[in-house]
């Protein structure tokens, strides 16, 4: 069993008071002696006196001792008690906070992060690329005719299809890459490190998966594609003008017949 600090000083005091009691009784006893073994009054009287003082002092540690054990203690246990209760409500508390912010960050449905996590990572890995003077990729996809998918066959097939892109964009990117769900059948990539050519054939792999990917629904074989927007940084723009320029993309995408990289 471990003891609280200030139980472990509780237990040196009292092991103190019972040192200094065990010696006032045998200096009292010693003082007997001594006065059986007097003549002279006057020393005599001396002796009875110091025999008071000693008795009153051995009275005084044995309240002292009393105090402690029953009244003291009993309050100090209670205080660590309730020490540590706070102390595994702060830790449950902060647990609980780590667990709210995760969830905050993350697509429920997927799994993935989500628009958030992805807004405050655009702008975080923008500021660092400056700096150190290196391209950044992004690519925005969005399902084709996914609304379809919904009408036909339900919307928990369609969280199907969601959860199966989720997992093919998990496998084909790197894991410094930023993925996430943005809402609804949209996702986005931010690519660190590509440059144009590079990032147009990460992009053409990740549609080629995408779209080999098949989800069953019954004796129904989905197929699924996509349509994807290109932009690497000018190293200039802000976050919010990146997207747009990607997403810019992704609307010519899907005017030129899905299913395409457009960059």
């Amino acid at each position: 069993m471990r003891f609280h600090q200030s139980e472990s000083a509780f237990f040196v005091l009292i092991t103190v008071i019972l040192t200094a009691g065990v010696l006032t009784v045998h200096a009292y006893d010693v003082l007997q002696q001594l006065h059986q073994l007097m003549i002279e009054p006057g020393h005599s009287e001396s002796v009875v006196y110091l025999s008071k003082l000693l008795f009153s002092t051995g009275v005084l540690l044995a309240t002292a001792l009393f105090f402690g054990i029953f009244f003291i203690y009993p309050q100090i246990r209670t205080q660590v008690k309730e020490e540590g209760k706070l102390r595994a409500m702060t830790a449950s508390l902060s647990a609980r906070s780590e667990t709210l912010e995760h969830a905050a960050l993350t697509d429920g449905l997927t799994g993935m992060q989500n628009r958030r996590y992805f807004d405050e990572a655009l702008k975080e890995y923008l500021a660092e690329f400056r700096r150190i003077d290196k391209p950044v990729g992004l690519m925005i996809l969005d399902l084709d005719h996914f609304k379809q998918v919904n009408d036909t066959h339900g919307h928990d097939i369609g969280d199907d299809v969601l959860r199966a892109v989720a997992k093919c964009l998990g496998d084909m990117t790197r894991y410094h890459d930023v993925v996430a769900r943005l809402g609804g059948e949209e996702f986005a990539v931010v690519a660190p490190n590509m440059d144009a050519d590079t990032l147009v054939r990460f992009a053409e792999r990740i549609r080629k998966a995408i779209a080999a990917t098949t989800v069953f629904s019954g004796n129904v074989r989905l197929k699924i594609t996509a349509s994807v927007g290109l932009a690497v940084w000018d190293r200039k723009e802000a976050a919010e003008e990146f997207f747009r320029r990607a997403d810019k993309q992704l609307y010519h995408a899907k005017r030129q017949g899905r299913n395409r990289v457009c960059a």
